[in-house]
């Protein structure tokens, strides 16, 4: 399997629109330092599969029959915007798993065009995609939300466990208990800002990302989501983060 991470801000991306702080102006100093929407693109085997679609720009960036669909964790603007000029393309059709969100975003569901959201996941369903295995984990977030536990088979014949949790805070525990039934490879975790004195409402701080962390042991575990004041935060502390924790950048493969 390879996990390739398109974008790794939050909502409102790195740099921030008139913001001059030290990251900000990093970013746009450095492109390389720039952070687009959160999201990422699954392959396994023949399966080639978009985690959110908060980029603007899917038309331009997969062609046509380019994808096999979309997992999508939920339908906050930042992760889901894409969609919007995605459903006027003609001539096939485009899978879009997540879960059963009544509002959804916009007027997707009244007027889908090729997108295809007939099939949501229910909370712990689990998926077989040809060789890609994906269950739909509840995650703690102001929407219906589900992070990925991403499985499938390796060259000599063994198993690799993804898991993909952004726009949380904590895990539920029913969730980690699932992902605890196995060693993880690799955990992409929300973590939109520095250590807090009191948790956040929506996402992980530093503090409560590493909690996640030290519960379920991954292998190697990545930081995304990531907010301009994390960014400045760590610039300052650049030894804050402990070994086998690293940071995602836009279009890092792993």
């Amino acid at each position: 399997m390879r996990l390739t991470l398109l974008g790794s801000g939050d909502a409102r991306q790195v740099p921030v629109y008139n913001c001059h702080c030290a990251a900000c102006v990093s970013a746009r100093e450095n492109p390389a330092r720039r952070r687009g929407p959160c999201c990422a693109l699954i392959e396994c085997g023949t399966q080639r599969w978009l985690i959110d679609s908060g980029l603007t720009d899917l038309c331009e960036r997969f062609p046509p029959h380019g994808l096999s669909g979309i997992l999508q964790t939920h339908y906050h603007a930042d992760h889901a915007q894409g969609l919007l000029h995605l459903r006027w393309g003609q001539g096939l059709s485009i899978p879009v798993h997540g879960p059963d969100d009544p509002e959804g975003l916009a007027d997707l569901y009244k007027h889908p065009g090729i997108l295809d959201f007939s099939q949501p996941f229910a909370a712990f369903e689990r998926r077989q995609l040809a060789e890609l295995s994906v269950t739909a984990l509840p995650l703690n977030h102001s929407k219906p939300t589900f992070g990925y536990l991403l499985e499938g088979p390796t060259l000599d014949g063994k198993s690799r466990r993804i898991a993909y949790l952004t726009d949380t805070l904590g895990v539920p525990e029913a969730s980690a208990e699932v992902l605890a039934q196995g060693p993880l490879d690799l955990l992409v975790l929300d973590c939109s800002s520095a250590p807090q004195p009191v948790a956040p409402r929506n996402h992980n701080d530093l503090t409560r990302a590493l909690e996640v962390i030290a519960r379920l042991q991954p292998a190697q575990a990545v930081l995304t989501h990531i907010g301009h004041g994390f960014d400045t935060w760590l610039l300052e502390h650049p030894d804050a983060l402990p070994a086998g924790v690293s940071l995602a950048c836009d279009g890092r493969v792993l």
